[in-house]
């Protein structure tokens, strides 16, 4: 029977413990849920607040730690990257790409690979074009192997923005005809944006500006639309030299200024610089030489305080630091056996090392001690001679003390007698003057002789209060 009760109590265990361990699946895969929904706003707000990317991206990445969900901490590297490139951040975004690298090899997450290409090579693009097309060709050639249209389209937009920057613009537009009809079959209506806006700079460039007016107005309109903060700063960029290369100035004086309010919300340093450039030859075709030149002004500043680096050397010098670090982290391993020997001989030296320590603070603590003790004595010295001083001053203040409150205990008496004396000297004539004038009122006496006796006690009292105010200035006369 004994058997049986034991046998029900494991199962009952049994089945508490499969509950808890379904309750913790449910539990990290809601986390793991929470790390792809914060990944995804963050990068749907790449082009409205980068800001927003990076703090998402930053939270999805610390609960991605914590879970130790390793696709997930890979796309929260990749888009905090993402939004540091939009902060004109180069160098923090390589770094965040290579940890996203890393962490997609470590989960076969070849798409993944694939995007960091097409990111990294977004940071050669205005550099070295070699270089950044051979990143964009290997995200292409992973996508073609996994036949993800996606990855080919972003290819083909990649590869476009690189030929209009090498100023081969009917290649570059060909590549975006290519983007933009596999995007409209996908739905992604972010990228077509991108597609027209990118078209209508390469048909700008061709100088067929009203293909290129048309374009861009329409993807300034869309990316409105969709909060495309940084695309309509970058498109009111390229209207604004449009127009004023057709000398249409007001348009492009309201473009600019469009564009300046889109690049502040989304605080890029870059398109408000090029924006002042562009307010600068905006106001030099219209021959307002004085506004021009504080334009220059501006723009010279800007480019004294920021300087013209390499970027392509500021992303290699990440890639060798990232390499390095991983052959440290080899090193240190290969290593590790090796430095045991070594910290068992270096831990005897310390125990020696420490025992010197020890006797020479031994012995400098005795000094130390009776340097102290020496002081201590002459303290003592000085505090007795104090003691002795302030018990004199105690002394000679009681001496004070007593003396005043003696005096004040004259000044006292003398007050009150004084008052008992000038209540008695003044009560008399007051009451005969009471008198004086009820006698008066009842008509008893003359009102002639009334005033005179009433003169003389009014007398009479002022006589006592004068020789009341002598007595009390001189305390010598006694009352």
């Amino acid at each position: 029977m004994k058997f049986y009760w034991v046998a029900i109590l494991l199962m009952l265990f049994s089945v508490a413990a499969f509950a808890d361990d379904t309750t913790g699946i449910d539990a990290d895969k809601q986390d793991t849920s929470t790390v792809i929904k914060l990944n995804k706003h963050a990068y749907d707000a790449r082009l409205t607040n980068a800001e927003e990317t990076i703090d998402l991206s930053g939270k999805a990445l610390a609960l991605a730690m914590k879970l130790g969900y390793t696709r997930g901490i890979a796309e929260s590297y990749r888009v905090q990257g993402i939004g540091q490139y939009y902060q004109n951040a180069p160098e923090d975004a390589i770094n965040s790409y290579l940890q996203a690298l890393s962490y997609f090899a470590k989960c076969g997450d070849k798409v993944g690979e694939a995007r960091i290409d097409y990111n990294i090579g977004n940071l050669y693009r205005d550099n070295d074009h070699d270089k950044s097309l051979e990143y964009f060709q290997k995200g292409r050639d992973i996508g073609e192997r996994l036949h993800n249209e996606s990855l080919i389209a972003t290819s083909f937009l990649d590869f476009g923005n690189v030929y209009a920057r090498k100023k081969e613009y009917n290649k570059a537009l060909n590549y975006y005809n290519q983007s933009q009809a596999i995007f409209s079959r996908l739905k992604d209506s972010t990228n077509l944006i991108l597609c027209e806006q990118n078209s209508g700079v390469a048909y700008y460039r061709l100088n067929q500006f009203d293909t290129a007016e048309k374009l861009l107005t329409d993807a300034t309109t869309k990316a409105k639309e969709k909060d495309l903060n940084e695309t309509v700063a970058s498109t009111d960029l390229t209207l604004a030299e449009l127009y004023i290369n057709q000398s249409k100035f007001d348009d492009a004086t309201r473009v600019v200024a469009e564009g300046q309010a889109y690049a502040t919300i989304i605080k890029d340093e870059k398109i408000q610089h090029d924006l002042v450039y562009t307010s600068y030859e905006l106001e030099f075709k219209r021959k307002n030489y004085e506004k021009a030149l504080s334009y220059l002004t501006q723009v010279y500043r800007a480019d004294s305080l920021i300087g013209k680096t390499s970027l392509y050397s500021q992303i290699h010098i990440f890639e060798v630091e990232h390499l390095r670090k991983e052959q440290q982290i080899e090193s240190e391993r290969i290593d590790q056996q090796n430095q045991y020997e070594r910290v068992r001989f270096w831990m005897a030296t310390a125990v020696v090392g420490l025992l010197i320590v020890v006797i020479a603070l031994l012995v400098s603590n005795v000094k130390r001690k009776a340097k102290t003790n020496l002081q201590l004595t002459e303290l003592n010295g000085e505090v007795s001679r104090q003691k002795d001083n302030l018990d004199r001053v105690n002394h000679h203040l009681e001496e004070i003390i007593d003396e005043r409150t003696k005096d004040l205990q004259i000044k006292n008496r003398k007050l009150s007698e004084y008052s008992s004396y000038l209540s008695h000297q003044i009560r008399g004539p007051i009451a005969t003057l009471k008198g004086l004038m009820n006698l008066e009122k009842e008509g008893l006496v003359d009102k002639q002789e009334c005033i005179s006796m009433m003169d003389k006690c009014v007398s009479e009292i002022d006589e006592k209060i004068i020789e009341m105010s002598d007595m009390m200035h001189d305390t010598s006369k006694p009352v």
